[in-house]
């Protein structure tokens, strides 16, 4: 009767861990089975996979019998030997048997014994494997063989280990056989391992031999407790549970890929953390890939053939796809699967057939050779073709086949405009680059580096700037030179290279205007719009700007791009702000259409806001923030948030500018823009102001001296930074400083057609600069005509800013009332900060004056605007009149949640989500340090520990 084990539970005087880490168990229920206590003889057999342990369990038991005075013999069987007959039997006994012809043994072997003896010392007769002794040899040779083990036994007990059963020659199964029906009052005990063996029905098996084992324990793979042993004892140190369960799923419980694993990580220094946790297969141990391809190819060569397939198919597949790329018939796979599978190697459902466990799927895909590889790839490729696969399935394996393939071009560029429009750039970036080294028409050529240059915008300009050049050049189509050349501009744009950006548009506008009137026009449009960026360049450009009609576009696409420039033409005349505001709105009705890569739509919203309708847009700023976060583009997104940044100064939004400058900065730092590019200069340049009304002078200072030194170039970009850079010196105390960056952003703002008070309130700064210096009249002069030009102009915050400062700059009651007058026009509208100011220096006037009442009331106004918004010298100028008044008004909360920075508030409202610090810098376009800095400022601001309190501590009441 066959009997399986099952292994007793721990308790809790059980040996110490250590003698076979992640067997233990295993090992007492074998040893209780053989001890000297229970019947004279018996049978245990182990089973268990390649890597179980089962070699390590026999060695163990046989090391502690040795202990108790048992004869021990022991063999293996090898596939590489299995044709030498009865080669496990001479293993066993023929060390003994040359001992007992030396002397050693008390009595020569007798009879039958010594026949069997001679056999094994080379005496007797010998024969191949396959071919019968004559006359019943054979069965003699079994009686002797048993006889010799009774002689053997007559000593003491004796104990025949066996090794690897699945692969001992089949007349030493047979004998075992014999032995096993004919042992049972003998003094002996036989102790086998079993693998995987192959399937066969004959009687000279190792399955058929396996039946007679009365105890037989199979080896499961490790459970997670078993690892976490083994883990602690190979690394010297406990380990976290989550580091264990890694550990078992990459490994499938097995214990020899288990103990490389740990010893791998342990020999490279690994901490045995988290990420290493979600690495572990980049830790595949040197050694494990070989022994792997070792027992795969023992399950035949088309075995080998099928594993091979399995890695390129990235280690699953269905059994009809795993056939064709191993070339193999359906049938034949089948077969070889069924062989993987017994051997323990992988497993196989209806659907598909997968490697056992990660490690040993990287561990044997080391030991494909790369020619292997790109040929099974190619194989792969053809096969999903034929078969109508998604067209990305079969890209991917063209990328890894052979150049050559054919079709391989057409359908790895497909793939890769596929992974643009997806914003899976770092795929598309990869498909593009292999279809390049196929062989290509110009035309193909063209297309293949405008497409990689296009996509390469979002995250590297240089090599950008070179395939869109190279593909420029190439290229006959009009749409896609368009496409090129407006794609091309923008990224010389965005690393200050003017000059080089508006010859492309010109030369390739003028180039298509014969062939493509609309594409054309659409280039026109950026190079005017560019040239009016630049002072050297806007006169240059101004008649033709005045020639432009909306009409000229017609019903084409060009219209929304020409409409965008046309509401900044109108506003450089002067224009009603309604009609600013209308060509705004029919440019950017889609939105800043940042698939057409043009930067003409910031000017729209540039317009929106100096025509008083600074939240439109903020709106379609916004929009274009969540396009670009959408697309993954750091590029867009960089471009998209300064514009909402600018937004947020028109509003007021002193916090929210500052998160805006701070998140423009950091996403062309992502795309190698350095600090004295012009895009990051004005990032900086509103991050300064932002940190100006926040009253934080040092930290302002330092940026200016890192990004705001000297004249700054004359890109358009730089008039706020002048602006910004002027108050910031206006606070430090340094007026005559100041009024040079004021009238230097008025100059260049006249030079360029841009003189009215609706883009820049640049007199009234210069102003006030002057009043700081004393140089009253010169301060009149410039805040009247400020006036007058608003009043022209017709918008109520650029009127109300003008009377502010001439308020200021008039002083006594006149001053007064032009004061009152400003804060009646700026509290209907959306700036904020204006208002705020206003509201304070009417109440410190008034306060001057002795009109306690109406100094209270724009006092508190202010005090409560300005905390609302962020402008913390404001709010703490306008407490301190107050409490000048005799109030004692509680001071704005500045700490806990209000001391965050609206970045880290940002980052600290997605991490108490949940989100990964990797997911929040990619939501945010920064890198993971950044996150990690930010973090660890709020969680000193808020005085926790980390996210365990994240979300508490930003609901709590301040």
């Amino acid at each position: 009767m066959l009997h399986r084990v099952t292994p007793p539970a721990q308790h809790a005087n059980h040996r110490p861990s250590g003698v076979l880490p992640g067997r233990e168990r295993e090992l007492d229920a074998v040893k209780a089975l053989l001890s000297p206590h229970t019947a004279p003889s018996t049978a245990v057999l182990v089973r268990g996979n390649a890597g179980s342990g089962k070699s390590a369990l026999l060695r163990a038991v046989v090391e502690e019998v040795r202990e108790e005075g048992d004869t021990v013999v022991s063999a293996s069987g090898d596939a590489m030997e299995s044709g030498f007959a009865f080669g496990v039997v001479r293993q066993l006994f023929e060390h003994l048997v040359l001992d007992e012809e030396e002397g050693t043994a008390t009595s020569p072997l007798p009879g039958r014994a010594g026949v069997a003896a001679s056999l094994l010392t080379g005496s007797g007769p010998e024969r191949s494997h396959g071919v019968p002794y004559a006359d019943g040899q054979d069965d003699e040779l079994l009686r002797g063989l048993y006889w010799l083990v009774v002689n053997l036994a007559a000593k003491g007990r004796l104990l025949l280990v066996v090794e690897d059963l699945q692969w001992a020659d089949r007349d030493s199964l047979r004998w075992l056989h014999f032995l096993l029906r004919r042992m049972a009052n003998l003094p002996v005990v036989v102790l086998a391992s079993l693998g995987p063996e192959a399937a066969g029905d004959g009687a000279d098996t190792a399955g058929a031999v396996a039946q007679l084992f009365r105890h037989q324990l199979t080896l499961r793979p490790l459970d997670e407790g078993a690892v976490t042993a083994v883990a602690a004892h190979v690394l010297g140190t406990e380990v976290s549970p989550s580091f264990a369960a890694a550990c078992r799923t990459a490994t499938g419980g097995n214990l020899f890929l288990l103990n490389s694993l740990l010893r791998a990580l342990r020999s490279a220094g690994a901490p045995f953390d988290a990420r290493t946790a979600g690495e572990l297969t980049r830790h595949t141990p040197a050694g494990v890939g070989r022994a792997v391809h070792g027992l795969i190819r023992n399950c035949g060569s088309d075995a080998l053939a099928v594993a091979q397939a399995l890695v390129v198919l990235d280690g699953s597949a269905d059994t009809v796809l795993l056939a064709g790329v191993a070339a193999l018939t359906e049938g034949g796979a089948q077969d070889a699967v069924r062989g993987l599978v017994r051997a323990g190697l992988m497993t196989c459902t209806d659907e598909e057939v997968a490697f056992v466990s990660p490690l040993l799927a990287a561990a044997f895909a080391e030991e494909v050779a790369p020619s292997r590889r790109q040929e099974l790839h190619a194989r792969a490729a053809r096969l999903m073709l034929a078969q109508d696969a998604p067209l990305e399935s079969a890209a991917a394996h063209l990328r890894r086949a052979p150049v050559g393939v054919p079709g391989a071009a057409d359908v790895l560029q497909a793939a890769a405009a596929l992974a643009r429009e997806d914003s899976r750039h770092g795929d598309a970036v990869a498909l593009f680059r292999r279809a390049l080294r196929e062989k290509l028409d110009d035309g193909s050529r063209a297309t293949a580096l405008i497409g990689l240059g296009r996509t390469e915008l979002t995250f590297d300009l240089s090599d950008a700037i070179n395939h869109l050049q190279r593909g420029l050049e190439l290229s006959r189509d009009t749409a896609e030179r368009a496409d090129a050349a407006r794609a091309l501009s923008r990224a010389l744009c965005t690393l200050d290279r003017y000059s080089e950006a508006l010859a492309v548009l010109r030369s390739t506008s003028a180039e298509l205007r014969p062939l493509d009137p609309e594409k054309a026009l659409g280039l026109e449009v950026d190079f005017l719009y560019g040239s009016v960026s630049l002072p050297g360049s806007a006169a240059s450009v101004r008649s033709r700007l005045q020639e432009l009609r909306l009409s000229d576009a017609g019903q084409s696409g060009a219209v929304h791009p020409l409409a965008a420039l046309l509401s900044l033409r109108a506003l450089m005349a002067g224009e009603e702000p309604e009609q600013v505001v209308s060509m705004a709105r029919l440019a950017l009705d889609h939105g800043m259409r940042p698939d057409e890569e043009s930067t003409v739509y910031l000017g729209a919203i540039i317009a929106l806001g100096a025509a008083g309708e600074a939240e439109l847009g903020f709106s379609y700023a916004n929009a274009a923030v969540d396009e670009a976060r959408t697309r993954g583009s750091a590029l867009a997104y960089a471009y998209a948030v300064s514009a909402r940044a600018a937004m947020h100064i028109r509003l007021g939004q002193v916090r929210e500018c500052r998160a805006d400058a701070q998140a423009t900065l950091e996403a062309l730092g992502e795309i190698g823009v350095d600090r004295a590019n012009a895009r990051s200069v004005a990032a900086a340049g509103a991050l300064v102001d932002a940190l100006t009304k926040q009253g934080e002078l040092e930290e302002a200072a330092q940026l200016e001296q890192r990004w705001l030194t000297g004249d700054l170039q004359g890109h358009w970009i730089n008039d706020h930074v002048l602006l910004s850079r002027g108050r910031l010196r206006l606070a430090q105390g340094h007026a005559r400083e100041a009024l040079a960056d004021f009238l230097l952003c008025g100059h260049r703002t006249t030079a360029r057609g841009l003189a009215g008070a609706g883009v820049l309130a640049w007199r009234s700064e210069a102003a006030l600069a002057h009043a700081a210096l004393g140089e009253h009249e010169a301060a009149l002069t410039l805040a009247r005509e400020e006036v007058s030009l608003a009043r022209q102009w017709g918008v109520r915050a650029s009127e109300g800013i003008a009377l502010r400062a001439l308020g200021l700059v008039t002083g006594g009651a006149e001053g007064l009332t032009t004061l009152h007058s400003a804060v009646e026009l700026l509290e209907g509208t959306t700036a904020k900060y204006d208002y705020a100011q206003a509201a304070a220096d009417l109440g410190a006037r008034a306060r001057e004056a002795g009109d306690l009442a109406r100094a209270r009331t724009h006092l508190q106004q202010a005090v409560s605007v300005a905390h609302e918004i962020g402008a913390t010298v404001v709010a703490e100028g306008a407490l301190a009149e107050l409490r000048a008044l005799g109030d004692r008004p509680r001071s704005p909360a500045f700490r806990g949640v209000d001391a965050l920075t609206p970045t880290e508030r940002r980052v600290a409202d997605l991490a108490a989500q949940g989100i990964t610090n990797r997911a929040i810098a990619g939501h945010l376009f920064v890198g993971l340090r950044t996150v990690e800095v930010h973090l660890t400022s709020v969680y000193r601001k808020l005085g926790i520990n980390g996210r365990p309190g994240l979300a508490e501590a930003l609901t709590r009441a301040i």
